[in-house]
């Protein structure tokens, strides 16, 4: 299964707590962090909320 690598490349501050909590449930918790994650609708979701302040790629 495609994973998803997320790295947060512009700093949360003055953002709506929506957009916080989604960071927070993609696991990112602070500036400059990666995670992966698996490639599915609900990470998807999440991703989209949040794209002007992350960085994605797919991986296998």
């Amino acid at each position: 299964m495609a994973k998803l690598r997320i790295t947060q490349t512009v700093s949360k501050n003055g953002e709506t707590k929506r957009q916080i909590a989604n960071l927070r449930n993609l696991g990112i918790r602070k500036m400059h962090q990666t995670v992966e994650v698996e490639d599915n609708a609900i990470n998807r979701g999440r991703l989209e909320k949040v794209h002007h302040l992350v960085e994605f790629e797919v991986i296998d």
